[in-house]
Parts: C-alpha cells; sequence; structure tokens
C-alpha cells in the first residue's frame, strides 16, 4: 500500500515469495456461514504486502471464526507476524472468554510491543489491521487500526463497522506527541512527512507520534445481518461501502464476491495492493429470482 514515502523497501527472507494472487473459501462446521477471500497484487514495484485471515476453528468446545486483512508498508515482515501471531495473542489473552472486547484491545498493544522489540528481524517496517471474530455465530467483535476496513450488510444497506484512522481526523493525538502532519499539494495527509495513517503496528522510526490502540466495536449478531466485507484501502480507495455490498450481493458465493470485489477495484485502477474477505450468513440471505436482495 502507498502508505509511505521517501524510503526504500526491505524485505522479509523469513517470508516465502508470494503469488501476485490468491484466493480461497471455507465455510463453519455447519455450513450456514460461508466465506470467501480473494487478494491482488497492486501495480506498485514490490512485492506483495497484504495478507489475510480466513477460517473457523473449535476451541474449548465453541466455534470460533477468525477473519483479519493485514496491509504492510515498507515491506511484509509485519503483516506477516501479525497473520502468525495476533489471533492467537488475543485467544491466550486470560480474560478472553468473559471480556473479549478489551482482551482484544490489550493483545493489539502487546503484539505491538512485541513487534517493536524484534526490530532487527522485522525491519522498520508496519501494517494495518482489521479483524472480525465470531463466536459460536452470536456474537461479532470487529478491531482495527489503520485504514483498513470493516462493513457490514443489514439487508443490503451498508454499515461501516470500523473508523479510518487518517493523520488529519488524529491531528491532535499526533501533534501532542511531538509529531506534524504534512499536507503537500498533491499529495495526502501524512504523519511527519511519511505514513498515510495515524494509527498502525510497528513503524518504529514513527511510533513515538503514532497510536496502535483499536477500535473495538462489539455487536451481537441479529436477524439483519446477512453480509460482513474485510478489506485493505486497495478497495476502498475507490469504492464506496454501499458500492461494494452491492457488488457482493449479486452472488451467492462469497468467493466469487471477494472476486468480483478485487476485480472491479482493478478496474477502477486501484494502484495499491487489493485484498478482501467477504463472509455470508446464508440463513439471513434473501433472494430475488437468483440475485440477493434486500427482502425476501
Amino acid at each position: 500500500m502507498d502508505k509511505l514515502c521517501c524510503f526504500k523497501s526491505s524485505y522479509s527472507q523469513l517470508v516465502a515469495s508470494r503469488s501476485s494472487s490468491s484466493t480461497g473459501k471455507g465455510k463453519n462446521h455447519e455450513g450456514s456461514i460461508k466465506y470467501g477471500f480473494c487478494l491482488v497484487k497492486g501495480r506498485a514495484d514490490h512485492p506483495m504486502e497484504d495478507y489475510h485471515v480466513a477460517k473457523f476453528v473449535q476451541i474449548q468446545g465453541k466455534e470460533l471464526g477468525l477473519f483479519a486483512i493485514y496491509d504492510g508498508h515498507l515491506g511484509d515482515r509485519v503483516p506477516a507476524y501479525l497473520q502468525k501471531h495476533l489471533f492467537s495473542n488475543i485467544i491466550k489473552e486470560e480474560e478472553f472468554w468473559q471480556d473479549p472486547a478489551r482482551s482484544i484491545s490489550k493483545a493489539y498493544e502487546r503484539t505491538d510491543q512485541a513487534i517493536l522489540s524484534q526490530s532487527t528481524d522485522l525491519g522498520r517496517g508496519g501494517s494495518t489491521a482489521v479483524t472480525a471474530i465470531l463466536m459460536n455465530g452470536e456474537r461479532l467483535l470487529i478491531a482495527n487500526v489503520g485504514d483498513s476496513r470493516a462493513v457490514l450488510s443489514r439487508k443490503g444497506q451498508a454499515e461501516q463497522m470500523t473508523t479510518d484512522h487518517e493523520p488529519n481526523t488524529e491531528r491532535g493525538s499526533i501533534e501532542n506527541r511531538g509529531g506534524f502532519v504534512s499536507n503537500l499539494p498533491g499529495d495526502v495527509p501524512r504523519v511527519n512527512g511519511q505514513l498515510a495513517v495515524s494509527r498502525a503496528f510497528g513503524d518504529k522510526s514513527l511510533k513515538s507520534h503514532l497510536r496502535s490502540d483499536p477500535d473495538v466495536k462489539n455487536t451481537d449478531i441479529d436477524t439483519d445481518m446477512d453480509i460482513l466485507i474485510l478489506a485493505s484501502d486497495g478497495l476502498w480507495k475507490v469504492m464506496s461501502n454501499q458500492e461494494a455490498v452491492d457488488i457482493a450481493r449479486r452472488t451467492r458465493d462469497p468467493q466469487k464476491a471477494a472476486k468480483h470485489l478485487t476485480a472491479e477495484a482493478l478496474k477502477r485502477e486501484s494502484k495499491d495492493d487489493i485484498s478482501c474477505v467477504v463472509i455470508f450468513d446464508r440463513n439471513r440471505l434473501r433472494y430475488c429470482n437468483g440475485v440477493i436482495c434486500a427482502e425476501a
């Protein structure tokens, strides 16, 4: 993603080279909730820096759906680390089952500290994150740092579930920490002229001016919720929340929906890496003549 300027990227020797695109799908144990994902490399001349998680796991007799998009900058080491460690760190929190929202916040902060302490291995890069945990199909917990976004469909109406952490919107916090926000003509606002988000994992050289605490939203699943989309800003820079929901609802297959979203973003000339995970609740979707619609 185009989060930083003025530096040359250094990339992980620890992570195997990756394809310019990947896609896949899965479902929960009952088959009522299905997901699909698609990641496509952007036009920038560097390896793919987006990573994802999409899976269901059984823990202590309970089923968790774990979904995430990690959008890296200055290399792929930090998002690769998050892919491997963030969810396990969340679930290991002692209070996870009693207070999952607080556990998510604590695990985000502790994971960031672990990344900073391993700067020799992880380099000076960073990453955004948007994560979603579906607990037994009854509760949904969404958290994010940066501008990777989660959008929920309620009977076809888009609802943004995350806050984009951008330098202009959090200027006060940045300046209170001794940093500044640049607003150069033809460019997006950047922290200290470098980073285009105000919260991120890693970014050791800027960390004193950044935050890594997430916004967390905890909500019960209700009958109006039918689709959840997680995506990097490579999608959201060229597409509105409602447009993304409308495109996803044109098919019964979440993997096809994810492919359609990335293809449309490419068609609209998005230059960043484009990554998304689409989750369908089959029991709540409504169809009209074979096409998903808002009402039965």
